[in-house]
């Protein structure tokens, strides 16, 4: 890989080649104060052929602070609509972003870099478009996570803080975060040309999804009913993995979801604790549309609206068989991921009571769902065996043990190892996790302009599976006053 410096870095745009009425072109408004740098992401650097030294240099937080552009950058703040908790809202858009262009590495791939704060655009809603160090430190480090988690993400290149201040609830200070993704289209990119009625922009929006990241689909007959097909795959296993690993979104709008299948949006999320089926993580969902059990149905009526912005382009009972495939996809996906996480290899009738059953235990019993798969993988198997340290953790320890005695049975049915199971068991539940009072702690000292808390948490979530014993802390169960914070949108 060649390394490349600030000044050879490869930029074009794509998106601006489209009509300008996806779009509308301006500058990042740069702040008041100096940018400085509070963190960069070497990984996702690296994914730009970025030089490691290159971050250090002052000239990293002013471009990617917005103050100066890079030859072929083309600012833009992207046009989309959405339907928001289920309403359809006819203008949306980038309201506090700007997709300054892509850069392209030199195997070809190319990254969108989206400037997450970059101040007002015709698209923000009476907003002042400035993002606020507490939110951006919070979509930072969840990206971090995600990625070590393995699933599909938006990249975060780096966090730029400032000293101006920004108005929320509370007088805080801004900052700006880059994120990176192959392309940062929507749902509800397509639902604003349908809702329009601008049928040839939407053909032109799809013909350039399918040309940049689907180009297998080109010259393929019924290319756009595949192509939603595609949408759905992806979706199914983008869900399947959030339900596996215990992460709720907040905001499953469809101006949130990602055409490529990708986590994008990170605003109040969470990381379940306690197990609680229908955990809301935001403050501001007061019917639990987006509770954690409902996200997959969500990501299914979502993708129905994604459905019908496409009817002008392929026959709606291509369109309707696509989506059909979502629930089984879906619960093939989650079912394979849930044996894993039991440590199970073979594939049996009874695995889905199994998984149910003992998500029920955990939820009688408050169960820590991160802390108790990791601790499963110490089950043992043996006739004989003991397992206190894992039963001590229910409040109905006969239920515990009746679940436990099927549970040993299953190993033994299919010969399972301890040792080499529970190798197999770490692989897949992760010991780190970002719990919501972890951000909170890093946040309050950022606050302060101690960095440091980021720069730790972001190490312990890039190998989230590891044993890390300079780290055990981070892999503790909440403080109460951890439990119980309150993440709105806002956040």
């Amino acid at each position: 890989m060649s390394e490349r410096t600030l000044e050879t870095l490869s930029f074009d745009n794509t998106y601006a080649r489209l009509p300008e009425a996806f779009y509308a072109r301006l500058n990042p408004t740069p702040f008041n104060s100096p940018p400085y740098l509070i963190h960069a992401n070497q990984l996702a650097a690296e994914l730009i052929d970025l030089a490691p030294e290159q971050v250090t240099r002052p000239e990293f937080a002013e471009l990617f602070g917005g103050n100066v552009l890079a030859p072929g950058m083309e600012p833009l703040a992207m046009l989309y609509s959405g339907h928001q908790f289920g309403v359809y809202v006819p203008q949306l858009g980038d309201g506090r972003a700007v997709l300054l262009g892509e850069a392209t590495n030199e195997r070809g791939q190319r990254w969108d870099l989206h400037l997450k704060g970059a101040g007002m655009t015709p698209f923000s809603r009476d907003g002042d478009g400035r993002a606020v160090l507490r939110s951006s430190i919070r979509e930072y480090l969840c990206c971090a996570a995600m990625q070590g988690l393995g699933i599909p993400t938006t990249q975060a290149l780096c966090l730029v803080g400032s000293d101006d201040k920004v108005y929320r609830e509370q007088v805080e200070t801004g900052a700006m975060l880059v994120r990176m993704a192959p392309s940062h289209v929507r749902f509800g990119t397509f639902e604003v040309c349908y809702y329009r009625k601008q049928y040839e922009h939407l053909r032109t929006l799809a013909d350039y999804v399918i040309d940049q990241h689907f180009p297998y689909l080109r010259n393929v007959d019924g290319k756009y009913a595949k192509f939603f097909t595609e949408v759905v795959e992806r979706t199914a296993q983008l869900i399947a993995q959030w339900q596996a690993v215990g992460w709720a979104h907040g905001v499953m709008n469809t101006d949130n979801m990602s055409i490529l299948g990708l986590t994008l949006d990170y605003g109040p999320y969470g990381f379940m604790d306690d197990y609680d089926a229908g955990f809301i993580c935001n403050h501001s969902d007061h019917n639990g549309r987006y509770a954690f059990n409902q996200q997959p149905y969500i990501g299914l009526w979502n993708l129905s609206c994604l459905a019908q912005a496409l009817l002008p382009l392929a026959e709606k009972e291509a369109l309707k068989a696509g989506l059909e495939t979502y629930q089984p996809l879906f619960e093939r996906e989650y079912q394979k991921r849930m044996r894993a996480k039991l440590g199970l290899v073979e594939t049996r009738p009874t695995d889905e009571e199994l998984v149910r059953d003992f998500l029920g235990l955990l939820q009688g019993s408050h169960v820590d769902y991160t802390i108790v798969f990791r601790e499963l993988g110490t089950f043992s198997s043996a006739k004989d065996g003991r397992n206190d340290s894992l039963r001590d953790q229910f409040l109905n320890r006969e239920r515990f043990d009746e679940w436990a005695s099927r549970y040993r049975d299953r190993l033994r049915s299919e010969d399972s190892r301890d040792d080499e199971r529970r190798g197999r068991m770490n692989r897949v539940n992760p010991k780190y996790v970002l719990r919501n009072y972890l951000a909170q702690l890093a946040i309050e000292k950022a606050q302060q302009k101690d960095f440091s808390e980021i720069d730790r948490l972001f190490m312990v979530l890039q190998t989230p599976f590891a044993e890390q014993p300079a780290m055990e802390s981070y892999a503790l169960p909440p403080p109460n006053w951890g439990k119980h914070l309150a993440v709105s949108c806002s956040s």
